[in-house]
């Protein structure tokens, strides 16, 4: 699952992959919103990405589809 995270005043977005559900990571997203608290995820590779409420411009969830190797013809 492809996720990008948009930050508040920064021309950067946080883009990882994960295999967390969509449904996960929208429960997670909201319950930060909700109670004004941190966003925390992980990625594929075991690295932890924690990003304050506050500071949550957008989250966007990608497909679960996985990627093709090599060419497609």
């Amino acid at each position: 699952m492809d996720i990008r995270i948009g930050i508040l005043n920064s021309p950067r977005e946080l883009a990882f992959e994960t295999s967390q559900t969509a449904a996960e990571i929208q429960k997670a997203v909201g319950d930060a919103l909700a109670g004004g608290t941190v966003l925390s995820l992980s990625d594929d590779k075991g690295k932890h990405y924690v990003v304050p409420a506050a500071a949550i411009g957008y989250v966007e969830i990608g497909s679960e589809s996985t990627r093709r190797i090599g060419f497609v013809g």
